[in-house]
Order: C-alpha cells, then structure tokens, then sequence
C-alpha cells in the first residue's frame, strides 16, 4: 500500500484488481459525533479513465464464462465479504451513523443476496418452433455498468447491484456516495482478492464524479439508487449515447390499517416499518392512514414504542436508533418538523432535537395534520411520522395515491382477501399486506411515477442488465 494510503487512513481506489490512492481527499464525518474521523481519497477523471480501460479489457473474458463459472466466482465473493462483516460493520457505524446491530443485518444479507440472485436462470426463450422457422430470444452482456449507490444502505445496494451485473456476464464501475464511501472502499479491496482484474472496480468521488459516470460513452448502463431530483440528472445525463438506465428512487410511502386490526398488535411491526436505520429507507413507511374509530389507540400505541426507544451513536450496544446522517438531511428533516408544529399539528411522542453532538431527533409521531403540510406531501427520510385519520377506506386509497411517487404501500388487516383488494389499487411497484416493502433478491423491485424506472432483482431485474436479441433460424428455400 503506497504511502498517500497511508496518510488516508489505509482507503484506496480499486482499479483493475489493484490499490491505487488518490491525491487529493475529502472528509468523512462520523454523524453521531459531527466530527471528521476519516479521510477518504477523491477520484479524478484519470481515475475514471483507468477504470473504464479496465473494465472493458476485462469484459470479453468475463462475458464468455458461463452462467456456473460466474455463480461459482460470486459465490467466493460473497464469502469473502462475509467473513470480513465486522470489520465493514464497524466502518459502517462510523460512517452512516445506524446501530451496530442494523450493520451487522446489512452485512449478513451479502451472501443471502448473492445465493438467491444467481440461483435464476436467464436462458434462451423459444418464441417460436415450426418446421419454417424457430425463433429464440437470445441474452447477451451490455458490457460496463455503472453503480452509483446511496448513503443509507451502501453495502447492501451495492451487493444487490454488483451481483446483478456480474452474473450476467457485465464488468462493473461502483461509486458509493461520498457520505459514505469507506467500507464501500474496503469491500472493493476484499472483491480484488476474489475477482479477476478489472471485473469490479471501485472508486470514491462527488457528485461530479458520478456526472462523469453517467455521460462517460464507455459505460453502457447505469444503475442508480437515490433522490428524485438527482435520478433525473442521471436520466438526462445518460440520454447522450443512449446508455440503459435504472432507476430506484425515492418514495413517499402510504400505509393503511383498516377497521379490524388491533392497534396494540400492529403498532410494533408498523412502527419498524417506520424507523428503521432513523427512517431513512427508501421503503418505509412514511405515511399511515388509520380509521377515525381506532385513531387515538394507533397513535398512543405508536407513540408507547417511540418514547422506549434509546438514541445514540450506534456503536453502542444498547443504542435502539442512531443519528440522521448527515448534516443536510439533518437540517431538511428540522425544517419539515417546524413546519409541522407551524401548522399546528399534535406531536405525540417525540418532536426533540437532542444535543449529542450529533445529528440526532427523537423518534416522532405526529397526528391531527394536514394533507397538505410537507410532512405528508414530501419524503421526509427521516424518524417523523404522520398519522393520518379517515372514514372512508375509498378515500384513504385516494389520498395514499395522491401523490408523484409511487414506490411500494401496504395494507394492514385480518382480512387477507379484502387487504389483497385494497393493496391492489396502490398505485406502487410493491404492494403488501401486513409487510412493508423490503425488496428480496427473488423478486422484482422498482417504483411507479417518479419513484424509479426499471426493475431490479428476480429475472426481470437481471435481464435490465443484459441485451435482448431475437435470433431467427429458417431453412433454405
């Protein structure tokens, strides 16, 4: 390791199976603390060039192995990084600021990820078979994706994303977010020990760093994961030479607990839902819709678990919620709070800013607001929920769909058929009944609206990753 990796606190670039440092660095804050506990090297347009280089030298080989020889390859992977979970958990907590136990759960789904994933067969579809004419749909490699990953899940996104395109015969270029770039960095160091040169590079760097990405003509699809605003960037960004896109986005989630339940006995797993990693998850739940007739008990029901929960760094053991993860979203979450109390709305349990020195809220149930305060209209990535009242189960649906994101919605209930009924006319990529949206590696998951473009994961996700081709086979006349 050069000496500039040293002084970086040992984080590298990997490029074509190598560690490479860079020059210049930037800060990476520990949220918990607020304080700069790591520097991490910055990735340049040369950085970029070399890895593109590599990845595409790499691609022919790779692509021409089979379906088996790579699931054996990312098999090894996936046992790499496990084994290595408590090194990146511990990287982790720093970095993005959830408990110690929620990196530990990140780190196990690496090789649950990777097992299901390339466990799906992607063959030839016979279309068609007469003495005439046989038609097959054929699938073959695009080539180099892109992954450009998030802050609040970087491990298991980039995991899900790196399984995909690799299996399915891609090269890839992976660029976590600059929140949180270091155990990214040192899960590509793990890859390299693992992966033939060149198959995953791995580089840190800004938001210009992925504008470079997503209009380099050497990448051929960009997988992205993360705001609305920004995916819109890279959908413009990726018009330039025609380059595939996913897109998974944000989500502004509805759930809906209809008049049968027990608010005592759903409140806690609608309330993991909820919270989970401070709420900032792209699926959960960040609006409830619950019968006039059962309001009060929900929201005490909600509120009993909010005020037990523990806040602090997350290194610690018995810590039951972490900080908000950086600054600006810190300050984001802050405003949709006064707001909220501008508004007049009823702050059940929580509504705090303590002083840890970091950027911690307490968890917060709020009730008696309105649809049109920017608690129910934006996504507020946050540890704040509204809880919101209604008569009519109509009504309810319309207002969960009164909105331009569509990622996934629920319905909670003792009555499957109807819970079925109801979910079905969420207009969301993933709608569930008595569960809240966490994608599985088996089936497919993307957004509706302005939530995302494409699918990811099951064979619908890892053709996206691949081209398809009609092959027409007629004899001579």
């Amino acid at each position: 390791m050069t000496t500039d990796a040293v002084a970086l606190g040992g984080f590298v670039h990997t490029i074509d199976g190598r560690a490479v440092a860079g020059g210049a660095a930037f800060d990476v804050i520990n949220p918990a603390t607020g304080a700069v506990f790591a520097r991490c090297p910055e990735g340049t347009r040369e950085h970029l060039e070399a890895a593109v280089a590599a990845a595409r030298r790499a691609f022919p080989e790779w692509g021409a192995r089979s379906f088996a020889d790579r699931r054996a390859v990312l098999a090894r992977f996936a046992e790499a990084v496990s084994a290595g979970a408590e090194e990146l958990a511990g990287i982790l907590v720093k970095e993005q600021g959830k408990t110690i136990a929620e990196c530990r759960k990140e780190l196990s789904s690496v090789a649950r990820q990777v097992e299901r994933l390339t466990a799906i067969e992607v063959g030839r579809e016979v279309l068609g078979d007469t003495p005439s004419r046989r038609v097959e749909l054929a699938y073959r490699p695009l080539g180099v994706v892109g992954i450009i990953t998030p802050w609040n899940v970087p491990i298991g996104i980039a995991v899900g994303r790196i399984a995909q395109a690799l299996y399915t015969g891609n090269t890839a270029i992976l660029k976590p977010s600059p929140y949180t770039p270091l155990a990214t960095l040192r899960m590509g160091e793990i890859a390299a020990a693992v992966l033939p040169p060149g198959v995953l590079n791995v580089l840190a760097g800004g938001d210009a760093f992925g504008g470079w990405m997503t209009a380099h003509p050497g990448i051929d699809k960009i997988s992205f994961t993360g705001s609305v605003p920004t995916g819109k960037k890279v959908l413009a960004g990726a018009a330039a030479n025609l380059k595939r896109v996913t897109l998974e986005l944000g989500g502004n989630d509805p759930a809906i607990v209809l008049d049968d339940v027990d608010p005592d006995a759903v409140a806690e797993p609608i309330y993991r839902a909820a919270f989970a990693n401070c709420g900032q998850i792209c699926v959960a739940i960040k609006r409830l819709y619950v019968p006039e007739s059962m309001y009060e008990r929900m929201c005490e029901a909600l509120a009993r678990i909010a005020r037990s929960v523990k806040i602090g760094d997350g290194a610690d053991e018995t810590v039951g919620m972490g900080p908000i993860q950086n600054r600006m979203q810190y300050e984001r979450v802050k405003g949709i709070l006064e707001d909220t109390r501008r508004r007049g709305a009823r702050i059940v349990a929580g509504g705090g800013m303590p002083d840890l020195g970091g950027y911690f809220m307490e968890p917060t149930i709020v009730a008696d607001i309105a649809d049109d305060a920017r608690l129910v209209e934006e996504e507020p990535f946050g540890p704040i929920l509204p809880v919101l009242k209604y008569t009519d189960v109509d009504d309810a649906v319309r207002r969960a769909n009164d909105t331009r994101y569509g990622l996934s919605g629920s319905v909670w209930t003792n009555d499957l058929e109807r819970g079925a009924e109801v979910a079905a006319r969420l207009e969301v990529g993933t709608a569930s009944v008595n569960r809240h949206g966490l994608p599985d590696a088996r089936t497919p998951f993307g957004g509706a609206k302005e939530s995302g473009l494409g699918r990811e994961y099951s064979a619908l996700g890892l053709k996206s990753y691949m081209e398809a081709q009609v092959v027409n086979v007629s004899p001579l006349a």
